[in-house]
């Protein structure tokens, strides 16, 4: 299945990834690192564009990144002791459900 968008943090923001992405029709919203930005303004004309960031998409990834974080608080999920694919399955829905609740 192919992503309609792929949202990403600055540590996926190289070049070649963004070339990736671009050839295959995924739009991404993946802000610049410190150090891409002064390599581009330094190059001056010759660096390209900057690439627009939609911070509103950017700020929904918040949501996801505290839900993993709430979820790695139960130890059998963020030290994937399950010996099963289906067990690990089952903790995750039951804790995603117990945050929910």
């Amino acid at each position: 299945m192919r992503p309609d968008h792929v949202l990403g943090d600055k540590g996926y923001g190289s070049k070649a990834i963004r070339a990736w992405l671009r050839r295959r029709g995924i739009t991404h919203t993946i802000p610049e690192r410190a150090d891409q930005i002064r390599n581009r303004t330094r190059r001056g004309s010759l660096g390209g564009r900057p690439p627009t960031v939609d911070r509103e998409i950017y700020e929904q990834r918040n949501v996801v990144e505290g839900c993993f974080n709430r979820l790695k608080q139960w130890r059998g999920i963020a030290t994937r002791y399950d010996e099963t694919a289906d067990s690990y399955q089952a903790a995750v829905t039951l804790a995603s459900l117990l945050m929910w609740a």
